[in-house]
């Protein structure tokens, strides 16, 4: 017998919040992160397999996919920190009225992209 009800709640009708969108972006950029940190140790152990593998690798880094590459890891890794800030937050017992779940995620997704752009002046020595 099928069932010709849709599920609850259909994915026609249903409402993003903020509190989800943070929410799957944190169990994404922290399967990105774990990569990316895996990745950036290989990095750095080819240095034992001499210099010349090293140098493919930050000839890469600095080609302008590499440096794209090297701007959304830092977006990824502040947007993480921010997030385990706010649930640490969370644990506590603190800030889990709507309006509240609404201001402290949109203040993790704004706040790592102003704090992205603060990496990248600082890091061009801009400032």
């Amino acid at each position: 017998m099928e069932n010709k009800e849709p599920l609850s709640p259909h994915i026609q009708i249903y409402r993003w919040h903020i509190s989800s969108l943070v929410s799957i972006s944190h169990r994404i950029t922290g399967i990105i992160n774990i990569i990316a940190i895996t990745i950036i140790c290989f990095w750095a152990s080819s240095l034992l397999l001499g210099k010349s593998n090293y140098e493919v690798i930050n000839t890469f880094l600095e080609s302008f996919f590499g440096k794209f590459i090297i701007l959304a890891l830092t977006w990824s890794f502040l947007f993480q920190v921010l997030s385990e800030i706010r649930h640490l937050i969370m644990d506590l017992g603190y800030g889990f009225e709507l309006q509240t779940t609404k201001v402290t995620g949109l203040i993790v997704i704004f706040g790592s992209i102003i704090l992205t752009i603060i990496f990248y002046v600082l890091g061009k020595n801009l400032v």
